[in-house]
């Protein structure tokens, strides 16, 4: 159905509303038919990244470039780029098949050309027999299929989506996640989709670009972004939250556990740790490393576990997500850390974590999010 597969380039774009800058020089491709989520938390500038490549969005400086075009300056009807909103946007008044050839009525197509777009559509996207429906009267999930046929009905180049799982619920999510992506593989069209939900752009995306406050902070693969996060913010939004403060030794050889309530000095040679994560630390700077409360495990306070730190604290909360058991676990006065186990252990209890080397990320402990351009 798609044409063939095209890039996708935003070059330096800035975008203001008033005097509040809200994209800061952001700079992304996509490879043609490639699958990109844009992830960061609410008001990172995500939508109105969204709104500036479809034209919706006038930007400040910096250009748009769909399959080596220069859009920048055309409007969104000329740039053969569809969107899929947040809130689906769908004609109310109108049945399914209706508000699925709209954008093909707009176009002037002739009528054999949008009943036939139509029921392909309708086929592909498991609406068969909710033709003559209004929209009104579907599931949550037959509006987001008839959102997507509108947009891909009029053979975009690039697909553009704009949280379209948010107003899902968690039961239906899953198989609404999994029908586009395998849709957006059997078109071949370069996509760009929007998300607030970790877990989400993982499993959708080919690339992830996470942006804060209107920067790209890291742009990778889902193992690239997940592993090795280039910033504290990047780690702490991948769910590396807990943060343990170090230092270097006198010699800028060593790593030294720094104030977290153990009663004897900790130090690590590097050769231990993964490449590279001290290079930019220097000698005597304090460092701090971040890890996942899944990649700990509780243990007894005073063992010792080869390639492993362990921690000596006390059990200050208990809940259960499912599955598992997920503590807080308070070592020395002013830290308190998120560790995940199988077991059913009391509050109150001495406990020891411990955290392997390999699966610590380290920054200098002043480091700010860093972005594309610092």
């Amino acid at each position: 159905m798609s044409a063939a597969a095209v890039s996708l380039e935003v070059c330096e774009a800035s975008v203001f509303y008033g005097a509040h800058q809200v994209l800061d020089r952001v700079s992304l491709s996509a490879a043609g038919g490639e699958f990109i989520a844009l992830l960061g938390a609410s008001g990172c500038g995500k939508t109105t990244l969204l709104r500036a490549i479809c034209g919706f969005t006038a930007l400040g400086s910096g250009a748009i470039v769909v399959g080596g075009r220069d859009v920048t300056r055309l409007s969104p009807d000329k740039r053969n780029i569809a969107m899929v909103f947040q809130s689906y946007a769908l004609w109310p008044h109108m049945t399914v098949a209706q508000n699925i050839g709209y954008g093909l009525k707009l176009r002037h197509a002739g009528r054999a050309e949008i009943t036939a777009r139509i029921n392909e559509l309708l086929a592909m996207l498991q609406l068969d027999g909710l033709a003559a429906r209004k929209v009104t009267a579907l599931s949550g999930g037959q509006r987001q299929r008839v959102a997507l046929g509108r947009a891909l009905a009029v053979n975009p180049q690039i697909l553009l989506l704009d949280e379209p799982l948010s107003n899902l619920d968690a039961r239906i999510r899953e198989d609404v996640r999994h029908e586009i992506k395998t849709l957006q593989r059997r078109l071949g069209i370069t996509t760009v989709h929007v998300t607030h939900d970790r877990q989400e752009a993982m499993v959708m995306a080919d690339r992830i670009a996470i942006l804060d406050a209107g920067r790209v902070a890291q742009i990778g693969t889902p193992e690239e972004i997940y592993n090795r996060p280039a910033s504290p913010f990047v780690a702490s939004f991948m769910g590396a939250s807990n943060v343990l403060p170090l230092r270097c030794g006198g010699d800028g050889k060593d790593v030294a556990i720094d104030d977290v309530g153990l009663s004897n000095g900790f130090t690590v040679n590097p050769s231990l740790l993964p490449a590279g994560t001290l290079r930019a630390c220097g000698g005597e700077a304090p460092v701090k490393a971040h890890f996942r409360s899944e990649d700990a495990r509780l243990c007894s306070p005073d063992e010792a576990i080869d390639g492993c730190l362990v921690l000596r604290g006390e059990i200050v909360q208990c809940s259960y997500p499912g599955g598992f058991y997920r503590y807080a676990v308070q070592v020395g006065t002013r830290q308190q850390y998120l560790v995940d186990d199988p077991r059913r252990l009391a509050v109150g209890e001495a406990i020891g974590i411990a955290l392997p080397l390999k699966a610590l990320h380290f920054y200098p402990a002043n480091s700010a999010a860093k972005t594309q351009h610092e």
